[in-house]
């Protein structure tokens, strides 16, 4: 794969989420992860084929490979043919993602245990009715042939039996992600979306309008896209980056993991434990036993919090999953994608200052003098009181009686911008002309507050 994609990571205009089929979780990655260790606590090197393998996420240390066989700038690009490392920046491992393929299909939590449930909606099921099937409680009728039993209907262990003798081979009922795949995989969306469309306008009952006009809009979505239904399912799950999911070593000795790596440890163990039962031909009953646990493993990965038994950590706290890593105020998103921190900024509790006029605010000195640091240190050499860059920082650090003088000149030409969060309209961020005052707090003019919705409780901004 071509690692020249990861070097535009700032030319996008918009986040887009949409649904990864599997080909293109394929495409995302540089090798499958097949054994569920880390690293040898022996070397500290990461182990082949493992969550951490060089050969897979790159090389540990800056162009250099596994083995030691190829050293420095000079050999960059070259593939070891004795490790099967590429000699290239180590902080490739940030960005080079693997892939585990599963052994058995399992459904994606967040499709069938969301609020509502997509798959539900799209299938015309119940979720509690589609939880039976996923984790082999019941049977579910894909395919009814000639007999009197209908398509989606759900049979228990007993029911089955009864229809197989009564109807032997002239049905199909399955279990788990692959019977929820193969009726995905039979669905004509554009046949549905006329037979809902027709439904909506015999029906009088509001409730029902409501139900159908939900569905209609999850086909449509999915018809206008390039999505596939069966996509929800996946064959194979997505490794994320390892320097995303560290394994740092601590003074005592011990090793401070990320919970995912603990989360996709149970995912291969459980897979490798599958291929294994499925190759030695074992009883029916075990492997739909081993294949429920694989979809459990897969559902503490992307969502352990939705889990009805989540996965407990050694402190006997919910480990924490992918979701957990980008939903929230802490999350990817609003805390990374969406807020940044800014340089020449500075935060403070706001007091009020009656004596103000209603342009000013008072800007304590050991703020006002972060803020304005480049304008003073511009002076001090325009005026000779330093010569070099250093020398003016020094001044600053000191707080030189030259540098209050310079302040207070700077300050004159410059307003200052205070923003109050959250800023709900436009009046959340206002200019003010400083004046420097003694203290920590921020002063404010009491009639200004409205427009931010500020008070003086303890508010910061």
């Amino acid at each position: 794969m071509a690692e020249n994609i990861y070097d535009r990571v700032n030319d996008f205009g918009s986040v887009k989420i949409s649904l990864a089929s599997p080909n293109d979780i394929r495409s995302w990655s540089f090798g499958e992860v097949k054994k569920p260790e880390t690293i040898n606590y022996r070397t500290y090197r990461p182990e082949k084929d493992g969550l951490f393998c060089e050969r897979i996420f790159g090389p540990e240390r800056d162009y250099e490979c596994a083995c030691g066989k190829y050293k420095g700038t000079k050999f960059k690009g070259i593939i070891c043919d004795r490790c099967g490392v590429k000699v290239t920046h180590s902080r490739v491992r940030r960005k080079r993602m693997g892939h585990i393929n599963l052994a058995a299909p399992v459904v994606h939590i967040w499709f069938f245990k969301a609020i509502p449930s997509h798959l539900g909606n799209l299938l015309g099921m119940k979720t509690s009715d589609l939880e039976k099937v996923v984790y082999f409680q019941d049977y579910v009728v894909t395919d009814p042939g000639d007999t009197e039993l209908k398509e989606r209907q759900l049979l228990t262990e007993d029911e089955y039996r009864h229809a197989y003798e009564q109807y032997g081979s002239k049905f199909t009922a399955m279990m788990g992600a692959e019977a929820v795949k193969e009726l995905l995989m039979t669905l004509d969306l554009h046949a549905l979306n006329d037979e809902i469309r027709l439904d909506i306008t015999k029906t009088r009952s509001k409730q029902k309008i409501k139900d159908l006009s939900k569905r209609l809009r999850i086909v449509e979505q999915i018809r206008h896209s390039e999505n596939k239904p069966e996509w929800m399912i996946l064959d194979v799950v997505p490794v994320i980056p390892p320097d995303l999911r560290p394994l740092v070593l601590l003074e005592s000795g011990n090793f401070a993991t990320s919970d995912l790596n603990d989360l996709y440890r149970r995912i291969i163990n459980r897979n490798n434990r599958l291929k294994k039962l499925m190759d030695l031909n074992a009883p029916e009953v075990i492997i739909r036993n081993e294949k429920r646990m694989l979809q459990q493993s897969v559902d503490a990965l992307f969502d352990n919090g939705r889990c009805r038994r989540p996965v407990l950590g050694s402190s006997s706290r919910p480990l924490k999953s992918l979701t957990d890593m980008i939903k929230g105020k802490q999350g990817r998103f609003r805390e990374n994608l969406l807020g940044k921190r800014v340089d020449y900024s500075a935060r403070s509790v706001i007091v009020v200052g009656p004596r103000l006029k209603l342009h000013q605010c008072g800007l304590p000195k050991k703020i006002a003098l972060e803020l304005f640091q480049p304008f003073i240190i511009r002076k001090l050499k325009e005026l000779g009181h330093a010569d070099t860059i250093k020398s003016a920082k020094k001044m600053l650090e000191r707080k030189d009686e030259e540098v209050w003088d310079i302040l207070e000149m700077v300050i004159q030409n410059h307003p200052v911008l205070l923003n109050r969060a959250p800023t709900l309209h436009r009046m959340g961020i206002q200019a003010f002309e400083p004046t420097l005052v003694e203290g920590n707090a921020i002063h404010l003019h009491p009639l200004v507050c409205k427009g931010f919705n500020a008070d003086f409780d303890g508010d910061q901004m």
